[in-house]
């Protein structure tokens, strides 16, 4: 596994972790039409689990796949907030950039699955 894939697993974590430390952060993303507590906390726990899955040995393999299917499963919310007239992460050009690096993440991962 790659250093990179070392630091987005802890920064999975950490990200996971801050899903219950200040669930506020995440509510402004998910629509309207999702439960904001059930999906924050879903996403929490999907986070920390898969993040710790990609730093143990045996269960790489699955967090690496996790990951990916998890970035596909937010492609919807950074959709939706890229139709929004003020997206929440700032600007029109920032939801865009977000949206294609989190391609970019599902393909890395993907690779980073099949290689491991």
């Amino acid at each position: 596994m790659t250093l990179f894939a070392y630091i987005f697993a802890v920064v999975l974590i950490a990200a996971g972790v801050y899903h219950f430390v200040n669930p506020q952060f995440y509510y402004a993303i998910i629509p309207s039409w999702m439960p904001k507590a059930a999906a924050n906390a879903a996403g929490g726990v999907a986070e920390v689990v898969l993040g710790v899955a990609m730093l143990v040995p045996a269960t790489r393999t699955f967090g690496l796949y996790g990951a990916a299917a998890l970035m596909i499963l937010f492609l919807p919310i950074h959709v939706v907030d890229l139709q929004r007239t003020r997206p929440v992460i700032g600007s029109k050009a920032i939801a865009f950039g977000r949206l294609l690096i989190q391609f970019l993440l599902i393909g890395w991962l993907y690779w980073e699955a099949q290689r491991s």
